[in-house]
């Protein structure tokens, strides 16, 4: 499967010149202060790892060490200590080339405690790029974590600097990269040849990381008029001869125009190569039209959220999961699909062919042979794609003192949740939404809103769950009111989902019908019974003198005799409470006025004594 790659990019460059393409080396000065033998400025070759210090310089002191001379393994374990002690300046670790990768020579280097390290050349030659290994050759945990600046330095400077060391000579070097990009004019233009593929491994994966980390600072660049971006993506067109050959026909659209390698690297499972092509495509016509609408850098949105959305581990890279994507973000799908074009028809994608033709290189920048590539101001950017470092490289293109604030402060705000809610799902009644502004950009993750936690894509969908949630915005669930009675689709304990009430059926969201069980016949089915439809209910009743009985739906039909005894009964039940009500009235009446005596005797008696001592005395 890699032979049928390697056919593929070989003969791209074949028909363009050169099998190897035009590939530019991207160098930074490297001046030695001290010993006066080697005082000069001399070329080293900035490696596609690391953080170079890009628009800055780095002073240190050289150090050889007399074993590990190729840093192959750990310096700690050799009892070798790289730290600069307090006062002095920074050690830069000389190694040897060969015998390992360049990346792990830089990790050691790093966790030995070197600020830089310079790895000298082992044969007279032009000098190249220090690139990161494939993803099939060596263990790529560490690749992302290497921050210190490295650089390629020729045989001669090499060998020389070792003699030096050797006498005794302490040998100075300036790093200087301020020139290692111009910058011509006040806007910086930049461009980056990426991806849509997923499934490439440790490269693949950084190279997304980027994309939502760099987000937010790209568009604040962009929307400000500071930078121009503009991103790319790499083709490869199949031979005439191999045109109807099962790997161009996995691996191309249009015929063998616009050809890709399969993301698994087998034809017999997953993705194929054409795929990739397509929704590589699909983005580069994302960027076409949201340029035409006067906003370009809604591309960092459309493809962080297709990463996210649609991965090809959960079989969802599809066209429809893509319109998903555009139609969030508020882009017309119909001017993505006219520029997309018929993939199967024998033409040519006007597109796709300026991709391939800005693939060669032109002027200072060589011809773009690496994914993903950051190209500044006409030159390939060295070393790894990380927010700060890309942002200080980028920084260094502006023409002197007139850099945006951005690159003379560590933080900036943005908030893109204010312009089509960042493509987030939202209820505008509750006003709640699952945008969350962030330094990195915005996200969409479904909220917590009064303690009630909402799940959900936070795209699409997001609805409350827990035992509160139907005290906000009745759970995301149906609720409807008619004749004085209210029901609800929302029951609190459920954790999550809608289920409409009894009576009615529906989707527990958006509606609940209510259902006619007296024309379904689901109720009142005895003989005699008669059906009446409510909202949310029935009533069942019995024409003449029947009773209907509810728990075993059936009407009971009484005698007329039977109905004059309980209407004498209840007659007699009348009579008796009125007679019983004069008797207890009477019974009151009599007992009051025998008490009212006995007080008015009582309180006679106690005076009467005294008026008739009275009258005798007279």
């Amino acid at each position: 499967m890699r032979e049928s790659f390697g056919l593929l990019v070989c003969v791209w460059f074949v028909l363009h010149g050169s099998c190897l393409g035009r590939f530019v080396v991207e160098k930074n000065n490297l001046k030695v202060t001290s010993p006066d033998s080697l005082k000069d400025v001399y070329e080293s070759a900035i490696g596609n790892f690391g953080v170079p210090q890009y628009g800055g310089t780095m002073v240190g002191s050289v150090f050889y060490p007399k074993s590990n001379q190729k840093a192959c393994t750990s310096f700690e374990d050799a009892g070798i200590s790289l730290k600069d002690k307090p006062g002095s300046i920074p050690i830069f670790l000389l190694a040897d080339r060969g015998d390992c990768y360049f990346t792990l020579k830089a990790w050691n280097a790093q966790n030995g405690g070197a600020a830089a390290i310079l790895v000298a050349d082992d044969r007279v030659e032009p000098l190249i790029t220090m690139d990161t290994p494939e993803k099939e050759d060596a263990k790529a945990d560490y690749l992302q974590n290497i921050s210190i600046p490295s650089a390629l330095i020729s045989k001669d400077l090499g060998d020389k600097i070792k003699n030096e060391l050797s006498k005794g000579q302490m040998v100075s070097i300036n790093l200087d990269w301020r020139e290692a990009l111009p910058h011509p004019d006040e806007r910086v233009e930049y461009e980056l040849w990426t991806n849509s593929n997923d499934e490439c491994g440790p490269k693949c994966e950084s190279q997304l990381d980027f994309v939502r980390n760099f987000k937010g600072a790209a568009q604040i660049l962009e929307q400000k008029g500071y930078t121009q971006f503009t991103p790319h993506y790499i083709t490869w067109f199949c031979p005439e001869a191999f045109i109807l050959s099962k790997q161009c026909k996995s691996q191309c659209i249009n015929h063998g125009r616009y050809c890709a390698p399969d993301p698994e690297q087998d034809f017999s499972r997953g993705y194929d190569g054409k795929d990739v092509v397509v929704q590589n495509l699909r983005q580069a016509c994302f960027f076409k039209v949201a340029n035409t609408n006067g906003k370009p850098w809604q591309w960092w949105d459309y493809v962080t959220d297709f990463s996210i959305r649609c991965p090809m581990k959960e079989k969802k890279y599809t066209k429809e999961c893509a319109d998903q994507v555009i139609r969030s973000l508020g882009v017309d799908v119909k001017k993505i699909d006219e520029c997309v074009g018929d993939t199967e028809a024998d033409v040519d994608n006007p597109i796709l062919q300026a991709e391939q033709e800005a693939q060669l290189g032109k002027g200072s920048r060589g011809d773009v042979t690496i994914l993903p590539t950051l190209v500044v101001n006409n030159r390939q950017y060295r070393g790894k794609l990380d927010k700060g470092a890309v942002l200080k490289a980028i920084c260094s293109g502006f023409e002197e003192t007139t850099e945006p604030a951005i690159c003379l402060t560590k933080d900036m705000e943005t908030n893109e949740c204010l312009e089509n809610n960042g493509g987030c799902w939202e209820d505008k009644a509750a006003n709640i939404t699952a945008c969350r502004d962030t330094f990195r950009g915005r996200v969409c993750e479904c909220p917590i809103v009064q303690g009630v936690k909402f799940v959900g894509d936070g795209y699409t969908h997001c609805e409350a769950s827990g035992l509160l949630r139907c005290e906000i915005n009745n759970g995301g669930c149906w609720k409807g009111s008619k004749g004085g009675r209210t029901y609800s689709a929302c029951v609190d304990d459920h954790t999550k989902g809608c289920k409409c009430p009894p009576g009615f059926r529906g989707d527990g969201v958006n509606s609940c019908e209510d259902i006619d069980e007296c024309k379904e016949k689901v109720a009142c089915q005895c003989a005699d019974c008669k059906c009446t439809n409510t909202w949310g209910s029935y009533e069942c009743s019995c024409g003449g003198s029947s009773v209907y009985i509810h728990e075993h739906d059936i009407c009971i039909t009484g005698k007329d005799g039977s109905s004059e005894v309980r209407w004498g009964f209840v007659w007699f039940l009348m009579v008796l409470l009125v007679v019983a009500g004069v008797g207890g009235y009477a019974v009151y009446k009599y007992r009051i006025r025998r008490y009212m005596d006995s007080e008015i005797r009582a309180i006679m008696a106690q005076y009467m004594p005294l008026d008739n001592r009275g009258n005798n005395n007279v």
